[in-house]
């Protein structure tokens, strides 16, 4: 997003408002890893982004939800008006119990969902008086500023998550079960665990039986669930540490390097250092 013309709002370094009401076409091909979770409503303009190097094309009203480490690259836009909103853990997450709109709830930290919901028109209209509130609040330097900045930040997403439950097909809590649980044991050991039949054992089932209910739901294989996360972090890397492709190959828990540089060559069809200097260039 163009750095011009925008209008910011700050809360103590840990809670921002950004107002973008221009129309101007912008190109930002260098990619950057974002460092808080950060919302971007594009309410009037069009564009295709890169989020974690997954393209993202869109013309009308759409909401981007992304998360600390991910990666965020404009490759076009046209924008007349856009809200990014952009706050650190300290400021908002929500316990365990209230774990949909929470900063693991269904928005954020999910690399294996859509980042994306699009609001209908009743849907702008409210989440329009919840951004004119915090504008509002911004404002106000009286007491009680933080709860209600939290306040109107928490109705935000919690309407957001709406929004994505109603207009998104959802499966049955039993149908989903196993597949998140599945997703949840990669992310917390995708670095050490790389077998299928690694997860079936900490599950208490087959790899056959979790083989078969990815095959039920239509998504990828198991074993392609795994390689991809660990390609997206190799990805993230080589682009955002200083580690070798070989310290990087010991990190996501590779004990011959040359292996690795195999294995990230055969995903994506570059090697390691070809990848990174396609991006850094």
């Amino acid at each position: 997003m163009a750095v011009q013309d925008i209008s910011t709002y700050t809360y103590q370094d840990t809670f921002s408002l950004s107002v973008v009401q221009f129309e101007k076409a912008c190109v930002v091909n260098k990619p950057e890893q974002v460092d808080s979770y950060t919302i971007y409503w594009i309410k009037e303009g069009k564009g295709t982004y890169y989020i974690d190097f997954e393209e993202y094309t869109f013309d009308g009203n759409i909401i981007f939800f992304l998360s600390p480490g991910q990666v965020f690259s404009v490759s076009s836009e046209k924008i007349k008006e856009a809200y990014k909103l952009s706050f650190k853990r300290d400021f908002y997450c929500i316990q365990t119990h209230d774990k949909e709109i929470s900063c693991n709830g269904v928005l954020f930290n999910n690399v294996y969902d859509t980042p994306f919901v699009i609001p209908k028109p009743k849907d702008i209209l409210r989440l329009s008086l919840l951004l004119e509130d915090l504008i509002e609040e911004f404002n106000n330097e009286n007491s009680g500023q933080y709860d209600m900045l939290q306040s109107y930040l928490k109705q935000f997403i919690i309407h957001s998550v709406r929004v994505k439950t109603a207009n998104f097909v959802v499966k049955e809590e039993t149908e989903t079960k196993l597949y998140k649980d599945f997703s949840v044991l990669v992310e917390q050991n995708f670095k050490k665990l790389h077998s299928v039949s690694a997860y079936a054992d900490r599950l208490g089932i087959s790899p056959k039986s979790i083989s078969k209910h990815f095959q039920k739901l239509g998504t990828t294989t198991p074993s392609d669930f795994i390689k991809n996360r660990i390609i997206l972090e190799a990805k993230r890397q080589l682009l955002y540490s200083e580690q070798s492709v070989k310290e990087i190959a010991f990190d996501l828990g590779f004990n011959d390097p040359a292996y690795f540089t195999r294995f990230f060559t055969k995903a994506i069809e570059k090697s390691p250092l070809s990848f990174k200097a396609e991006y850094k260039k």
